[in-house]
């Protein structure tokens, strides 16, 4: 039964921008199917999300922030920079609604995705350093996304700091604390790994359940407006994101960092824990409900568009080593 369990993580794991994506248009259809995704439930799911990043942390993990602060700090400035700067920006160059905006900014306002890593190994990247940097983004977070968000959305709607400062630090640095300590405590045990092995595919069905969750919240929306809604957000959407990644590559250039480092930051700035601004969007802009909207939409296409990005890292290798064989033939 365990091997049976596993191998279903491992294909969610592999499939994940699919599987997600199945589900938002299974939703769409059947939008009473996670209605129950509201509130405390999608504070729990997301929380879990962030146990089964902690569950993968170890001491060495952290020992890098100490060993590397010039590169974290140069990542760090980066994160909270480039991508709430770049929202801000298309907030005013498409002209947004102020749901659609808050959703958004607060996309460009939350830290560093939780699958960086993954994509960040996938292209040869530096990986030691892009866990540093989802530590320090995670960790920094709770401070640092509701003054940004004070900055940057505090025109369009009154910024409950103080509540969004709580509640990242209670689904975010909690849990991954939480889960580093399991791992710390249980990791010579033998069924421990066993339950490691499990972790990502729990996380992606909790991301799915999230997602779910947002699709029916926003369906009657998305049914009036039509497709025209959903079309315009994408283009923010994927300005942003690929933006991001073009940016954090281009700020690593700047900082004089080698391919791996440069591969590593472009990912880590362009993926953002979309999960989390979803969240955060149901749970202080629930007046706005369209502002959940660009958060869901960001949950799906970072993961395709980190896939997409790291398979395109992996062909340059494969054509410049190529090259190479030829020329020395």
């Amino acid at each position: 039964m365990l091997r049976i369990f596993q191998a279903i993580s491992r294909w969610l794991a592999t499939y994940t921008s699919p599987f997600i994506i199945a589900i938002a248009l299974l939703t769409f259809f059947l939008p009473d199917l996670f209605v129950w995704v509201r509130g405390n439930t999608q504070t729990v799911i997301l929380g879990i999300i962030m146990l089964t990043m902690g569950m993968t942390l170890t001491t060495e993990d952290f020992r890098i922030l100490a060993r590397r602060p010039l590169d974290i700090l140069i990542g760090a400035c980066a994160q909270f920079i480039i991508m709430p700067l770049v929202a801000w920006l298309l907030v005013r160059v498409f002209n947004l609604e102020p749901a659609l905006a808050l959703g958004i900014l607060l996309v460009g306002c939350c830290p560093g995705g939780v699958s960086s890593n993954i994509m960040s190994y996938l292209c040869h990247g530096d990986v030691a350093f892009s866990v540093g940097m989802t530590c320090a983004s995670t960790l920094l977070a709770p401070v640092m996304t509701p003054l940004l968000m004070q900055l940057t959305a505090g025109e369009i709607i009154k910024i409950d700091a103080v509540g969004m400062f709580i509640n990242i630090l209670i689904v975010t640095v909690i849990p991954v604390a939480i889960g580093w300590f399991l791992n710390y405590t249980f990791s010579r045990r033998k069924s421990f790994p066993a339950i490691q092995s499990l972790m990502p595919g729990l996380s992606v069905i909790c991301l799915a359940c999230i997602v779910g969750g947002v699709i029916s919240t926003v369906h009657d929306d998305l049914v009036s407006r039509g497709l025209i809604l959903f079309l315009w957000t994408f283009a923010v959407v994927l300005c942003h994101n690929s933006l991001g990644y073009l940016l954090g590559w281009l700020a690593g250039r700047v900082a004089g960092f080698n391919t791996a480092k440069k591969r590593t930051i472009s990912i880590e700035v362009g993926m953002q824990n979309a999960g989390l601004a979803t969240v955060l969007a149901s749970t202080f802009f629930a007046a706005q409900p369209l502002a959940v909207l660009p958060c869901a939409i960001s949950c799906a296409w970072h993961s395709i568009s980190g896939t997409i990005l790291a398979g395109m890292f992996m062909q340059y290798d494969k054509r410049k080593s190529d090259s190479k064989k030829t020329s020395r033939q």
